[in-house]
């Protein structure tokens, strides 16, 4: 028997689902057409979300996604590095190199956990929190492999974010509203092969501990 659902619930989740997706924002026109629910009914579901703050209006009458989101995001992150974290520390330790969850964050790819190796004496260090774009370096290069169901199992990279540094990393596949990277990298030579192998172990166990 199917579970009950909520269909007021839904509607308003799809509101959110389609303004995501429009860079300029809808008017409510616009977007009862896109959802093919009447013009009043989307009226009072912008409304509702307005004053939670999760969508918003601008001087022209086009609703676009409010701050409110952002705080919802926020509170994903350590979620996140809680699950994350034992999947690094176990990479980090069998290649001996520091191993990162990288996630998209609009154009930019952010470090979101990173675990060092505990038996190196030398070793890449590599600050939560660091921004670049996706474009460059392996993490990044990796999430935009991700957007891609037949492309390459990893990305590597030489010296794209630090002069020297090597990086290996696999896109974490298959988890819904999630874009990310699961890498590592170093300053010694690369087993390509050996560490890939390791590197998408790793990204596909962290898929199954999100699942």
């Amino acid at each position: 028997m199917p579970a009950e659902t909520s269909q007021t619930l839904d509607r308003g989740l799809r509101v959110l689902d389609v303004l995501a997706g429009s860079s300029g924002g809808l008017t409510i026109t616009e977007l009862s057409a896109r959802l093919d629910v009447n013009r009043t009914v989307v009226y009072r579901l912008v409304s509702t979300l307005e004053q939670h703050a999760l969508v918003r209006r601008d001087s022209r009458g086009r609703v676009h996604v409010g701050l409110g989101v952002l705080h919802l995001a926020s509170a994903v992150q350590p979620v996140l590095r809680d699950l994350a974290a034992p999947v690094l520390r176990g990479l980090a330790d069998a290649v001996g190199c520091t191993a990162h969850l990288t996630v998209a964050d609009g154009d930019e790819a952010l470090a979101l956990a990173v675990v060092e190796p505990s038996w190196t004496d030398f070793h890449v260090s590599y600050r939560v929190g660091s921004r670049h774009p996706l474009g460059q370096g392996a993490a990044g290069k990796a999430i935009l492999l991700g957007r891609e169901p037949d492309s390459a199992a990893f990305a590597v990279t030489t010296g794209e974010l630090q002069p020297g540094a090597r990086g290996l990393a696999a896109p974490v596949r298959g988890v819904d509203g999630l874009e990310a990277s699961v890498g590592i990298v170093t300053l010694g030579d690369l087993d390509e092969a050996e560490m890939a192998r390791h590197v998408a172990a790793a990204a596909a166990d962290l898929a199954a501990r999100l699942s």
